[in-house]
């Protein structure tokens, strides 16, 4: 498992967020405070407090490159 912090300060970038990591057959979860929601689910990510970075656990063994290369626009560093 990997951790990276994610910005989702927008509609837009939401939706083309779960559309990026639907491709991967890995789970993904946001973790937010004490809440953990599956990050494939665009209604649990609307529930989360979007104005700040959020965690993002990466549940894969594989693909780990591939996964951080698609995910690139919404890592802060």
């Amino acid at each position: 498992m990997k951790t990276v912090k994610i910005c989702l300060n927008s509609i837009e970038k939401v939706k083309s967020f779960v559309n990026a990591i639907t491709r991967f057959d890995v789970d993904f979860d946001l973790v937010s405070g004490r809440y953990v929601i599956d990050a494939k689910s665009i209604m649990g990510i609307f529930s989360l407090d979007l104005s700040k970075p959020i965690d993002l656990n990466i549940h894969a063994n594989e693909e780990m490159d591939a996964i951080l290369e698609v995910l690139k626009p919404y890592i802060i560093e």
